[in-house]
C-alpha cells in the first residue's frame, strides 16, 4: 500500500521522538527540534508528551512548546505554560503576543506587549502586524511612528496593512519613504495595485523594480501577470516572457502556468494552446487552467479531449472537468466524475453543489450540502448563492443567519449573495443589518461587499444610502463606479448615470459596457449603438458582455444589418466560440425575425441550457413549431435537463402550431418525469392550445382546477378563444371575470368582447340589457374619472347619445345642462383615441 508522504514524514518524527525521550543533555538540541517539527505538522499533543518526558529543558524547549501551541490556536494551553515558565525572555513574550494577534485577540496581545519587560524590533513588528491583520491601521501607524528602531519588515507590515485596505495612496507614500526595500516590499505594492484594478500602476512598480536592479523571483512574476491581464496587452506578456528567460524562470512551471493564465484570461485561446504545448513542464494547475479555459470559451469537446490526455488524473483535474460539464448543463456526466473520485475534497464537494445549483436542481444541491463531511466558507457561500440564483431569496437569508449563528464569519461571497437576496425581495431592513455585520467583521472595505451594498440599496430604491456608501468607500474601483451607474439606471436616473460615467477618473471596457447596458435596458438602443461606435473610435476593444449588450440593442431596434456587422466582428475578437455571446447572437437574429439563428445554433461547438431555451423560444416566435419539438427531443436525448423555461417555450411552440396532443404530453411530462410544478404561464399555454382547438369547456375546466390563482392573462386567452369560436355565453362569463379584476388591460378586452357580442346580435342599436348594460354604466363611471380608453370605445360605437342617457340614469340629481356638458367633454377627451381604437376593434372582430 502506498503511503502519503506526509504520513510517512509524521510517523518518522514520532519514531525519532520516542527514540530520544531520555537522551542526555548533548541531545537537547535534537529534542527541541523534534518539538518544533511535531508542532509544525499539527501533532501538538505528541510534542507536549516529548516536552514532558525531557529530563532537561532550556528556554528553547519552553519557547518551542509555547510557540507550537500558539501556531495551532491552542492559546489557553500556551498561556498556562507561559505562566509557569520562570525563564521568560523576549522571544517567549513575543510568541504569546503573536499568537493572540494572529487569532484576533488583539486586546490580549496589547496586554502582553505592554507587560513586556523588554522589547526588540521583532516584538514591535509582531504588535504592528497584529493591528494590521485586525484592520486597526490607526493604532498600527501610531505604534510604527513610536518605534525606536525599524527594519524593512516594519515598513513592509505597514505598507501591507494599507494595501489590504485599499489605501494605496498612503501605502505608496510609505513605500517611497523606505530606505531599503526587499522583494516582499515590491510584491506587496504590485499586488495592492492589482487588487484595486490599478493595473497600469502595478506594471509601473514592476518596471521601477526592474530598473533598480532588483532581480524578480517567482512570487513577483506571479503577482505582476494579473496586472498584464488587466491591461489586456499581449505585447506586455511577450515582454515579460523575455524577462523570465533572462532571469532563468522560463522553465519554471509556476511562472509558466501564470503566463498561460494571462493568455486564457485575455481571450487568446490560440496563443494559450500554443504556449501550453511548448511548456517544458506541465503541472496539475497547467492542465486544469487549459481545460477550464477551453470549457469557458464553449469548446467543451476540446476540453474533454485534453482531459483524456492528462498523464495522471488528480482530484483537481477531475474537479475541473466535473465543473466544465456542470456549467454546460451536462450534470449527469458531472455526477459520474464526482462518483469516480475516491476521496473528494471540500473543493470537489463545493463544485458539485454549485453545479446542481447552477442547473436549478436545488434539492440535489441541498442534499450535497447536508452530506458534506467538512464545510468551509466557500461551501456556505455556494449554497447561499445557489438559493439566490434560483429565486429562493428568503431561504438564502435564513441560511445566512444560520451561518452567522454558528459562530463562523461570513465570507465576502456570502455577504454579496445575501445582499443580492435582500435586493431581490426588497428586504432593505435586513440589508441594513447585514451592512452592520460587514462593519463588525471589517468586511465593509472589501470592494465586492461595498459594490454589493450599492447594488442592494439601489434596487431597494434607497439612493441616499447608495450615495452614502459610495462616498465612504476608501477605494472606488471601476466596479464601484459601474455599480453606481447600474443603480442609477435601475432607478430611471439615466442622465445621472451618464453624468457619473463622464466623471469617472479612468474608464475601461467594463465602464463602457455598463453605460451601454444602461441605455439598452432603458430602451434607448440607438444611443447604445452610438456609444459602441464611440468606444471603438477611442481604441477601446469590447469584451464579451459589451457584444451581448449590443446584440440586445439590435434585437430591440430590429437592426439586423448592424447585428450582422457585429457578428463578423466577434470572429476578429475571438469571441465566436464564447457560449453566452453565441446565445445572445442567436437570440438577436430570432427577435429580428431572421432565421439565421438556426445556422448559429447548428455551428455552435457547445451548448448549455440557455442555448436550448433560446433556440426553442426563437422557433416559437417564428412559427417553427415542429422544429421546436425536434429540438426539444434532441435536448433530452443529449442529457440536458429541461427547466420551467424550456417547457414554457416548447408549449408556446405547440400552441402556435396547434399541436394539442404534443402539448399535453409535454405538460404532463413536467411533473411526471422531471418533478417540475407547472406555473400559471404553462397553464396559459395549455388554455391557448385548447382554445385554438375549440375545446373551450376543457380550457375552462383546466383554469378552474389549476392549483395556482389564475391571472388576467389566462382569462384573456380563453376570451380570445370564445371570440374565435363565437361562444357568446362563455365569453360573457369570462368577460365578467376579467372586468371584476379591474385592470385597464382587462377592461379593454371586455370592451372588445362587448363590441363583438353587439355585432353578433346583427343590430344597429346597442344592446343595453343585462351584463352589457352594467358594462356600459361602468364605462361611464370610469370615463367620468378620466379613463379615456373606456370612453373612446363607446364613442367608436357612436354611443355618445347613449352615454348622455345613461349619465342621467347614473347621476339622477345632476343638472341636465351639466350632464350634457359632461357627456360632450367625455366625447372630446376620447376623440384623439377614436381612430386608433376603431382600427383595433376591426382587427379583433
Amino acid at each position: 500500500m502506498i503511503r502519503h508522504p506526509l504520513y510517512i514524514y509524521s510517523r518518522s518524527l514520532v519514531t525519532l521522538a520516542l527514540q530520544i525521550q531520555h537522551t542526555p543533555q548533548t541531545h537537547l538540541f535534537q529534542c527541541n527540534k523534534r518539538i518544533q517539527e511535531l508542532a509544525r505538522v499539527g501533532r501538538v499533543d505528541e510534542a507536549r508528551q516529548l516536552f514532558d518526558d525531557m529530563s532537561q529543558r532550556d528556554s528553547v524547549s519552553w519557547n518551542s512548546m509555547i510557540t507550537g501551541y500558539t501556531q495551532n490556536g491552542r492559546l489557553d494551553e500556551a498561556q498556562s505554560l507561559f505562566n509557569v515558565f520562570t525563564g521568560k525572555n523576549v522571544r517567549t513574550w513575543t510568541a504569546m503576543l503573536s499568537g493572540y494577534a494572529k487569532h484576533g485577540r488583539i486586546e490580549e496581545a496589547w496586554g502582553v506587549f505592554e507587560a513586556m519587560p523588554e522589547r526588540n524590533v521583532v516584538s514591535w513588528n509582531a504588535m504592528i502586524s497584529g493591528y494590521v491583520q485586525n484592520g486597526e491601521l490607526k493604532y498600527a501607524r501610531k505604534l510604527f511612528e513610536e518605534m525606536p528602531d525599524r527594519n524593512v519588515s516594519s515598513w513592509n507590515s505597514m505598507v501591507t496593512g494599507y494595501c489590504h485596505c485599499g489605501l494605496m495612496r498612503e501605502a505608496r507614500e510609505l513605500f517611497d519613504m523606505m530606505g531599503e526595500r526587499n522583494l516582499v516590499s515590491w510584491m506587496v505594492m504590485i499586488s495592492g495595485y492589482v487588487e484595486i484594478s490599478e493595473y497600469r500602476e502595478a506594471w509601473g512598480v514592476f518596471l521601477m523594480m526592474h530598473r533598480s536592479g532588483m532581480r524578480p523571483d517567482q512570487s513577483i512574476f506571479v503577482v505582476v501577470l494579473p496586472a498584464i491581464t488587466g491591461l489586456d496587452n499581449l505585447k506586455l506578456v511577450g515582454n515579460l516572457r523575455t524577462v523570465t528567460i533572462k532571469t532563468g524562470y522560463e522553465g519554471d512551471v509556476v511562472v509558466g502556468t501564470e503566463i498561460l493564465n494571462a493568455y486564457t484570461r485575455s481571450g487568446c485561446l490560440a496563443s494559450a494552446l500554443t504556449f501550453f504545448e511548448t511548456m517544458p513542464v506541465q503541472n496539475e494547475y497547467s492542465w486544469t487552467t487549459m481545460i477550464s479555459a477551453l470549457s469557458q470559451c464553449g469548446r467543451l469537446d476540446d476540453a474533454i479531449a485534453l482531459y483524456k490526455r492528462v498523464p495522471e488524473l488528480t482530484v483537481a483535474t477531475q474537479t475541473t472537468m466535473m465543473t466544465a460539464y456542470a456549467q454546460r448543463g451536462r450534470i449527469q456526466e458531472a455526477r459520474l466524475i464526482f462518483d469516480e473520485i475516491p476521496n473528494p475534497n471540500v473543493v470537489t464537494w463545493n463544485a458539485m453543489l454549485a453545479g446542481y445549483a447552477q442547473n436549478g436542481m436545488l434539492e440535489e444541491a441541498k442534499a450535497i450540502f447536508r452530506r458534506m463531511p467538512v464545510r468551509n466558507s466557500a461551501s456556505w457561500a455556494a449554497m447561499i448563492a445557489g438559493l439566490v440564483q434560483n429565486g429562493q431569496s428568503n431561504e438564502a437569508l435564513e441560511l445566512f443567519a444560520e451561518l452567522h449563528q454558528s459562530g463562523n464569519v461570513p465570507s465576502s461571497s456570502s455577504f454579496t449573495s445575501s445582499l443580492s437576496a435582500c435586493a431581490n425581495i426588497g428586504a432593505v431592513e435586513m440589508g441594513r443589518q447585514i451592512h452592520s455585520l460587514t462593519i463588525k467583521t471589517r468586511c465593509q472595505y472589501n470592494s465586492y461587499v461595498g459594490n454589493g451594498l450599492i447594488s442592494m440599496y439601489a434596487k431597494c430604491k434607497n439612493m441616499e444610502d447608495v450615495s452614502q456608501v459610495f462616498s465612504t468607500m476608501k477605494v472606488r474601483d471601476t466596479v464601484s463606479w459601474n455599480s453606481l451607474i447600474a443603480g442609477l439606471s435601475d432607478n430611471y436616473m439615466l442622465d445621472d448615470a451618464r453624468s457619473t460615467f463622464e466623471k469617472m477618473p479612468t474608464r475601461d471596457v467594463v465602464s463602457w459596457t455598463a453605460i451601454i447596458s444602461a441605455y439598452v435596458q432603458a430602451g434607448n438602443g440607438d444611443i447604445a449603438l452610438e456609444l459602441f461606435l464611440d468606444m471603438f473610435a477611442r481604441g477601446m476593444k469590447p469584451n464579451q458582455l459589451t457584444v451581448t449588450s449590443i446584440f440586445s440593442a439590435c434585437a430591440s431596434l430590429g437592426a439586423t444589418k448592424f447585428g450582422e456587422q457585429v457578428h463578423a466582428l466577434i470572429f476578429k475578437l475571438g469571441f465566436d466560440s464564447c457560449l453566452f455571446v453565441c446565445n445572445s447572437l442567436m437570440t438577436m437574429y430570432f427577435k429580428c425575425g431572421c432565421l439565421d439563428g438556426l445556422h448559429v445554433f447548428e455551428e455552435m461547438h457547445d451548448r448549455d441550457r440557455v442555448t436550448w431555451n433560446a433556440i426553442l423560444s426563437g422557433c416559437a416566435q417564428n412559427g417553427l413549431g415542429k422544429e421546436a419539438i425536434k429540438i426539444f427531443d434532441q435536448m433530452e436525448a443529449e442529457g440536458v435537463v429541461p427547466n420551467e423555461v424550456s417547457f414554457l417555450e416548447v408549449l408556446c411552440a405547440c400552441s402556435h402550431a396547434g399541436l394539442l396532443d404534443k402539448g399535453w404530453a409535454y405538460f404532463n411530462s413536467m411533473s411526471q418525469n422531471y418533478g417540475i410544478t407547472p406555473l400559471v404561464h404553462h397553464y396559459t399555454c395549455m388554455v391557448d392550445l385548447l382554445g385554438r382547438a375549440g375545446q373551450l369547456s376543457e380550457a375552462e375546466a383546466l383554469i378552474e382546477n389549476m392549483p395556482v390563482e389564475p391571472d388576467s392573462v389566462i382569462w384573456e386567452a380563453l376570451l380570445a378563444a370564445c371570440r374565435i369560436h363565437r361562444n357568446i355565453k362563455l365569453g360573457q362569463s369570462v368577460a365578467e371575470r376579467l372586468f371584476q379584476m379591474g385592470t385597464q388591460k382587462s377592461g379593454t378586452y371586455v370592451l372588445v368582447w362587448m363590441d363583438y357580442s353587439i355585432k353578433s346580435c346583427k343590430s344597429d342599436t346597442l344592446c343595453l340589457t343585462g351584463k352589457d348594460r352594467c358594462y356600459c354604466i361602468s364605462i361611464i363611471k370610469y370615463a367620468a374619472v378620466g379613463s379615456t380608453d373606456y370612453c373612446a370605445a363607446c364613442v367608436a360605437r357612436d354611443a355618445d347619445i347613449k352615454i348622455l342617457g345613461l349619465w342621467s340614469e347614473i347621476f339622477p340629481d345632476s343638472d341636465p345642462g351639466m350632464a350634457e356638458a359632461s357627456a360632450a367633454r367625455l366625447v372630446i377627451m376620447a376623440a384623439s383615441k377614436v381612430a386608433e381604437l376603431v382600427c383595433f376593434l376591426k382587427e379583433m372582430v
